[in-house]
């Protein structure tokens, strides 16, 4: 199991994890048992790919508008949505789910005009139907990113793109593709914001046997899907389809909730990626 490497910072330890996170025993027998009965068969695997879109589109049909908090850490983690205030720039948000990325945002009061996609339709009425929208300042549509030509359906090229908690939802093999797609859609100069779920993250050790697609790529119950980046790869990824990395790294989050009693540790893997000016 590839995923359960030494940590890097103790060459000497024969701990498991990276430099936020090293695994305890039940941890490790948690990934452990997800290999116990292997992967799930193709023609499952296949047709979760094939039903992806509608497995989102139930997802929001189920849960509406209620599942995700709005994200008012945004512009914390990412000074660089601010801007001067005088300059209106340009924004595409690709996953926009029912805006808890965007709403925020303009709440703010910041001058951005925002283009917003998901793939699920239900996702985009949402969105169209939040008390704070307003065509002036944002435009949203439902887009496939692994299939459809995204620049496409833009009037130019934008300043920033966000990708939050979106590059995880989708099939690995397909990932090169849709960077390669964020690329077309942004101005040299420009950059890509991410944040998504990184290797040892909370999160990844919920799932039980029979819930596994791939290394570090798992199905929920509900047929939505969640792959766990590691940093490298990150940085590779994004750095192949010609961008140049300003930063990229794991983040670690406490979620707490002492009502319920939970203490965990997140782990993401935040980066700002840079199109190089020609």
């Amino acid at each position: 199991m590839s995923e359960l490497g030494r940590n890097s910072k103790d060459q000497k330890s024969c701990a498991v994890g990276h430099y936020l996170r090293t695994l305890d025993d039940s941890e490790v027998e948690c990934l452990l048992r997800q290999d116990s009965r292997g992967l799930i068969g193709e023609f499952q695997r296949e047709k979760l790919e094939k039903e992806a879109a509608k497995n989102w589109d139930k997802f929001y049909k189920r849960n509406e508008t209620r599942f995700f908090k709005d994200r008012h850490w945004t512009t914390k983690e990412f000074k660089e949505l601010i801007g001067d205030g005088e300059t209106t720039r340009t924004l595409l948000e690709v996953g926009c789910g029912v805006g808890n990325f965007l709403y925020p945002l303009l709440e703010e009061g910041l001058n951005l005009f925002i283009y917003a996609c998901d793939f699920s339709p239900r996702a985009v009425q949402f969105v169209k139907s939040h008390r704070h929208y307003d065509k002036s300042k944002i435009e949203v549509f439902q887009c496939d990113i692994t299939k459809e030509d995204l620049s496409s359906k833009l009037s130019s090229e934008v300043d920033i793109i966000s990708a939050i908690f979106v590059l995880s939802a989708i099939h690995p093999e397909k990932l090169k593709d849709v960077v390669c797609n964020l690329y077309h859609c942004l101005r040299p100069g420009g950059m890509v914001l991410v944040r998504d779920y990184g290797l040892y993250d909370m999160a990844m050790f919920r799932f039980g046997p029979g819930s596994k697609l791939g290394e570090r790529f798992y199905v929920r119950q509900d047929g939505t899907r969640a792959y766990y980046f590691m940093e490298k790869e990150m940085r590779v990824l994004f750095e192949e389809a010609g961008f140049a990395v300003s930063s990229i790294g794991y983040v670690s989050r406490q979620t707490i909730n002492k009502k319920e009693g939970i203490n965990v540790q997140r782990i993401f893997v935040q980066a700002k990626l840079i199109k190089p000016l020609k």
